[in-house]
């Protein structure tokens, strides 16, 4: 996603078969009606659903989001019209429940631009090499396709051409190009806060980013708007009922790609993204059961892989996500896996995010009686480029944790406010109450209850061979264990 910040992620649940049919007589109804209809087998289409649903995920998800940012007027989530600017600055506390998972580090600004017209620029200020921004520049099957900021582009100002399918310009001088495949393109900025005294100087670089049509850039003659269109409206329980309409519906926009041909094929014999007005899925209720076992079993496949996912180390779990369409090479369900952790998570090279419930021996970590510590030895920090954070949330909700403190995450640019050991490795005491007032620096509150942390590392250092999917480094997280 997620980067696991307060982006929401749709989840898609398990759909239910179809009631009222017994196993065998609807499968032996089936098979005399494809006999009949010359489309695809029980078998068959059942497959296709399973490898339809693993495809479209994403890309159903990322429209159910940009609906409710863009479209949908009346959303609580609504933020601004497609190429407007929306910016956060907002400390997150307690007292934000809207999203599980909140990130403090960095208030983020939005952009979701229409490219149907003509390719639009994005623009980001100079700001303190100390500070990491980013714009994460992401099109409508959920891939990374550019990043400007810290990273790739440094800590002066940059601008960035964004363009559709079908543009064939170029981009004006000193202007990086980015192109889309997809006429809907997401822009996510990430601006780093230091702390929440420092949240005026994130505003001044939130108002130094700028989203505008070429023409207004070039002063080329602006051409015709694009049509109007006609969006159906998508919740969870219309996204479980007619889950390959909205892939019909939003594959218009998304040009296919060389390594799409097979299941796009696949996908149109079951009227999906094939010609105009044919029934999605089918409509009678035949075509409807195949479809449902497909989206049952497909669904199945991503929720049993996202659970299995990552690789674990010390207790902690990591999963990579390759980001950008050369690096997914194709793997439908690792993209997938991906959407539905956490929608819009930043490529490996940009962030990782180690997490973990466990202790050392694998047992659950519980505050309601027990104290914890994480050390670092002094030579083993998180290896990044930009910063690094470890964020506490309770574990019944992964919401952050109201305390006298109002500490929620301990994070690099608190280093300096922080006690070493005498040996210089840095301890953090994860406990309910306070540790004393000789560590109470090094002090994450938790709750009296279970524990979910999450480890943020901006920019992961890349030198050598991984041993857990933070960049390719040979870090390992340090273990929480019981003090």
């Amino acid at each position: 996603m997620t980067d696991r910040t307060p982006l929401p992620h749709r989840a898609l649940p398990r759909r239910a078969l179809l009631g009222g049919v017994s196993g065998l007589g609807a499968l032996a109804l089936a098979a005399n009606a494809r006999a009949q209809t010359g489309r695809p087998g029980l078998i068959g289409a059942k497959d296709i659903a399973e490898a339809g649903f693993i495809f479209g995920l994403p890309i159903v998800m990322n429209y159910a989001v940009m609906y409710q940012f863009i479209i949908d007027r009346s959303s609580s989530q609504w933020k601004a019209p497609f190429n407007g600017l929306y910016n956060d600055a907002h400390v997150f506390t307690p007292a934000d429940t809207a999203v599980p998972t909140p990130n403090s580090d960095t208030p983020y600004s939005m952009a979701w631009l229409d490219l149907r017209a003509e390719p639009m620029v994005v623009s980001i200020p100079a700001v303190d090499p100390k500070r990491y921004l980013s714009a994460q520049i992401i099109d409508a099957s959920t891939y990374n396709i550019g990043y400007l900021g810290s990273r790739t582009t440094g800590s002066a100002a940059v601008s960035a051409v964004i363009a559709g399918p079908g543009w064939q310009g170029t981009a004006p001088a000193g202007m990086k190009l980015v192109r889309s495949a997809s006429q809907f393109v997401f822009v996510i900025f990430r601006t780093q806060l230091f702390d929440a005294a420092d949240m005026p100087n994130v505003q001044a670089v939130q108002a130094g980013f700028k989203v505008r049509p070429l023409s207004a850039v070039t002063g080329a003659a602006a051409p015709p708007p694009a049509p109007a269109i006609s969006w159906p409206r998508i919740d969870d329980e219309l996204a479980k009922k007619h889950f390959f309409e909205y892939l019909d519906f939003a594959l218009q926009f998304i040009t296919a790609q060389p390594n799409e041909a097979d299941i796009r094929a696949q996908l149109a014999r079951i009227g999906v993204g094939g010609s105009p007005g044919a029934n999605a899925g089918g409509s009678s209720l035949i075509d409807r059961l195949e479809i449902d076992v497909g989206l049952y079993e497909g669904n199945r496949a991503v929720e049993d892989a996202v659970a299995n996912a990552g690789v674990g180390i010390n207790g902690w779990r990591a999963t990579e996500i390759p980001g950008s369409p050369e690096a997914y090479d194709g793997d439908w369900k690792l993209r997938a896996v991906a959407a539905k952790a956490g929608i819009y998570g930043n490529s490996t090279e940009e962030a990782a995010y180690p997490f973990t419930r466990t202790d050392v021996a694998g047992n659950s970590i519980d505050c309601t009686s027990k104290a914890y510590t994480i050390t670092f030895p002094a030579d083993a920090l998180p290896p990044v480029n930009a910063f690094w954070s470890v964020t506490m949330y309770d574990g019944k909700n992964q919401l952050l944790v109201a305390n006298p403190i109002n500490r929620y995450l301990i994070n690099a640019p608190m280093l300096p406010n922080l006690k070493r050991n005498a040996d210089g490795s840095l301890t953090l005491y994860i406990q309910h109450s306070s540790p004393g007032a000789e560590r109470e620096s090094n002090w994450l509150p938790a709750p009296a209850g279970p524990v979910y942390l999450v480890m943020r590392l901006y920019w992961p250092k890349t030198e050598q061979p991984s041993l857990l999917p933070i960049g390719k480094g040979q870090w390992k997280p340090p273990a929480v264990k019981p003090a």
